[in-house]
């Protein structure tokens, strides 16, 4: 790439030919200077546009190793010259003193002496940030292809048409890119922008090629501290050294220069100095022995963070670094002895408050008291509880005094902390106190002995029964004192107590059925006051125990009533069981035995124990079957034992194998074992009369309803030619006229009500055995297909009704109604002649009929 030399008008800036730049290079072992130079393996091409004074082209070459190394005298003169160049080149620039800046050629190509492999390498164009003269000239790009004038450039990316906007233009006809707007280096670090170049008819002259502007940092930012108030915490006591927080800040400066090299220091901590800070970390420790909380609770430090290595921008914070407490100073009483006063006969008051000290940081471990009593106390009437407000150490009586019994106490008290005291802390010089405790005498309340008492009574005790002296002492041995006795609680009002002596009887008899009775035990409170001013009142709890008394013979109670087999050892007999009102032990077990008075009883019955509570009954021979009434004598065990004879009825019946009842002996066995006769002749007559209800309802309703019959027959008796009465005969030949219509049979739905029985019909004079059994009715056809089928039935049965005269009796006809809108059966006097007449629809009344069709139908 060809550069031209600054403008000779620029005083400011320092020029080099490019000869002396080769020599420096080589003179140090360098890279011949390739800016823009492909990398072509034994060639040399000469940079664009880089001009020496005699206006010949620069030549980037290749480091020439077998070239004999100059002398040094001519290479600490190159160096000296390139040292100046560049100082003074990053004086300017760090001034911000404009200078003209190179011209580049991107475009331009040196004659070909070989094929060029890849593009030209355009150095990056430096600009310092927050440049202050705008617009600012950065570069000139120009093309060589057409005069000037003639080409038009343009430049894209970044700061030009994109985000952010309007930092870079470009003079389309001379190339010159500026400035436009000063630069963060914070924010863009570099911006990458596309040149381009065309001629004035819009054709493109060269292919684009990339333009990078670096932006140059300049120390514009002051460091920050991550935390305005830097906390940090160290026990008292702690050593020199001892870690204690570390305070941290950032730069936004390029951290790659001293623009963000970073240095802490501490401006104020007061006096003594106990901290120091790395300057580099930020790490904060203590250097001194000699941190007390109790001199100096909370230390405030005042940091500095500085860049440029601790030359530049300064920033400020604060660090609160807190002092821990540890357990160094013991707790002491604020006084040696303590004086205090307590009543007799009562538990659980304050009687004073012992006074402690303790320098340590309140609330903690450390600084709460813990209190012991160490003597003075051996019955353990007194306590001692920590105020956690105060730290105070509260004495309470927990058991009560007996002014009698002791009238002063004294005890001695230590106190300690919570926390073990530390090893080196010095030991406390009132570390116990004397405690004087005086005993008031007070009015006590009577005492009972015993509380509550229990004792016990036979249930029905009469009136005036002694129950128990229910007595109580007063414990003011010097004061004379009377004690009287009455009742609080008697819910029954069972009992009476004498006033004066607390002797207690009852007044009338206690029911068994109380519902104060709870488990057999009656409660009752008693009162014992006594006559000082004020009285005390004492509270006894008396108890009695009813005790049971047998008044009560068991009964009898049948668990599985039934019959139980005749035959010995047959069957599981039958299961007996016992009651008793009392309760235990004048109860179970009871003993079952059949009655001394019946000695036959012995012979036929045995009776065996199966518990405490039921007996098994069985034969002891072959018994005959039917009732049988036994007597049993029942006895408890009870002291005195009571006893009852008791009926019972049994029924023996039939059995079978396996001892059960046969079903023959269902009648006998309706009535259950153990009903007495009476009972059975109440069963029996109720049954009786219940059956003479029924037979007399039955009655009642057959006669009303052949009354309703009757009248039903009469209204209906102009009705009765659209019947077909059943004379079961086939008789009347030629000689019945009156014929029905056989029309009538085949809607037979509006005779059904007319074919039931409504009453007995009546009987046939011409039936020889009229009085025998009705024949079953029959049920009409529902449809007239049916009807030959019902005919052909009713036939056969007249056929074989043995109560219906021979064919060849002389038939009497009932009346059968008159006006009969049918023809008549017979079609014989229908016409003259017997060729007239069609008698084929006879067949479709059955085979009697399809004779008939055959022998008067055509042959």
């Amino acid at each position: 790439m060809e550069i031209s030399e600054p403008d000779a008008r620029s005083s400011s800036s320092l020029t080099l030919p490019s000869f002396q730049l080769r020599l420096l290079a080589r003179a140090w072992g360098l890279p011949t200077p390739h800016w823009g130079v492909p990398r072509e393996e034994g060639l040399e091409e000469p940079c664009p546009g880089a001009q020496d004074p005699g206006g010949s082209a620069l030549l980037a070459t290749k480091p020439d190793t077998r070239a004999p190394p100059l002398a040094n005298a001519v290479r600490m003169d190159a160096l000296l010259v390139f040292v100046l160049g560049l100082l003074a080149q990053n004086f300017h620039l760090s001034l911000g003193v404009p200078s003209w800046p190179s011209t580049l050629y991107p475009w331009h190509r040196a004659p070909a002496l070989g094929r060029v492999r890849r593009a030209w390498v355009i150095p990056p164009i430096s600009v310092s940030e927050n440049h202050k003269v705008l617009p600012y000239l950065l570069v000139q790009i120009k093309s060589d292809k057409q005069r000037l004038g003639s080409v038009i450039y343009s430049i894209q990316g970044p700061g030009v048409d994109e985000e952010p906007r309007g930092l870079f233009s470009i003079d389309k006809f001379t190339g010159q890119v500026f400035l436009q707007a000063e630069l963060d280096r914070e924010r863009t670090d570099r911006f990458r922008l596309r040149a381009f170049a065309l001629d004035l008819g819009g054709s493109i002259l060269e292919d684009p090629t990339d333009l990078e502007i670096v932006v140059v940092d300049q120390n514009d930012n002051r460091p920050t501290f991550l935390q305005e108030v830097i906390t940090g915490h160290v026990l008292e006591g702690a050593a020199p050294g001892t870690y204690v927080t570390r305070a941290e800040a950032t730069d936004a400066d390029d951290p790659d220069t001293d623009n963000a090299a970073l240095r802490y220091s501490i401006l104020a901590q007061g006096s003594p100095e106990l901290f120091s800070i790395d300057e580099r970390t930020g790490d904060i420790r203590t250097v001194h022995v000699g941190l007390d909380r109790e001199v100096v609770a909370v230390y405030n430090l005042t940091l500095q963070v500085a860049d440029m290595s601790g030359d530049g921008l300064t920033a400020t914070a604060s660090a609160v670094i807190s002092v821990d407490d540890i357990n160094d100073n013991a707790p002491e009483f604020t006084r040696d002895e303590f004086s205090m006063e307590a009543a007799e006969a009562v538990s659980g008051i304050d009687v004073g408050r012992l006074e402690v000290e303790d320098r340590d940081l309140p609330g903690s471990p450390n600084w709460v008291a813990n209190f012991t009593i160490v003597e003075g106390d051996p019955d353990g009437h007194f306590n001692i509880r920590t105020d956690p407000g105060t730290n105070e150490g509260v004495l309470a009586v927990v058991k009560p005094l007996d002014y009698e019994s002791c009238e002063h106490y004294e005890l001695r008290v230590s106190v300690l902390n919570e926390a073990p005291l530390q090893a080196a802390a010095p030991r406390p010089i009132r570390g116990q106190a004397r405690v004087s405790v005086q005993v008031r005498d007070v009015n006590e309340a009577p005492v009972f002995p015993e509380n509550p008492l229990r004792t016990s009574l036979a249930e029905g005790a009469p009136p005036g029964t002694p129950v128990a002296t229910f007595s109580a002492r007063d414990p003011d041995t010097e004061q004379l004192q009377r004690v009287s006795y009455s009742k609080d609680y008697d819910p029954e009002d069972w009992l009476q107590v004498d006033s004066a002596t607390g002797r207690i009887e009852t007044q009338r008899v206690l029911s068994p059925a109380s519902p104060f009775l709870k488990d057999g035990w009656y409660r009752a409170i008693i009162l014992a006051v006594d006559d000082a001013s004020p009285p005390s009142t004492a509270t006894g709890t008396l108890s009695v125990e009813i005790l049971e008394v047998n008044d009560h013979a068991p009964v009898l109670a049948y668990l599985a009533p039934g019959s139980l087999c005749g035959e010995p050892d047959h069957g599981p007999g039958l299961l007996l069981g016992a009651t008793d009102e009392d309760l235990p032990p004048h109860g179970a077990p009871f003993h079952f035995q059949l009655s001394p008075a019946v000695p036959e009883l012995g012979g036929n019955w045995s009776l065996s124990q199966v518990n405490g509570s039921h007996a098994r009954l069985q034969p002891r021979r072959p018994l005959p079957e039917g009732p049988h009434r036994l007597r049993l004598l029942l006895r408890d065990s009870g002291q005195p034992p009571q006893q009852r004879e008791q009926p019972l009825n049994v029924t023996v019946c039939r059995c079978g194998p396996d001892g059960a009842c046969l079903p023959g002996a269902a009648a006998l066995r309706a009535g259950g074992a153990g009903l007495s006769l009476g009972a059975l002749v109440v069963v029996l007559g109720s049954a009786t009369l219940l059956l003479l209800l029924v037979l007399l309802v039955t009655l009642r309703a057959r006669l009303r309803q052949q009354s309703r019959h009757k009248s039903l027959l009469h209204s209906l008796h102009d009705d009765l030619r659209d019947n077909i009465l059943n004379y079961d005969e086939q008789g009347g030949g030629e000689e019945d006229q009156d014929t029905y219509d056989i029309n009538q049979l085949r809607h037979p739905t509006g005779l059904v009500a007319l074919s039931l029985p409504l009453s007995r019909p009546p009987l046939r004079r011409d039936a020889p055995f009229s009085h025998g059994p009705l024949p079953p009715p029959r049920l009409l056809p529902t449809s007239p297909a049916d009807i030959a089928s019902f005919l052909h039935d009713g036939l056969e049965a007249a056929d074989s009704d043995p109560s219906v005269p021979p064919y060849d009796t002389a038939l009497i006809y009932d009346y059968e109604g008159d006006g009969s809108v049918a023809g008549t059966l017979s079609s014989l006097l229908s016409s003259l002649g017997d060729e007239d007449q069609d008698y084929d629809y006879l067949r479709d009344w059955g085979p009697r009929f399809a004779r008939l069709a055959d022998m008067y139908g055509p042959s």
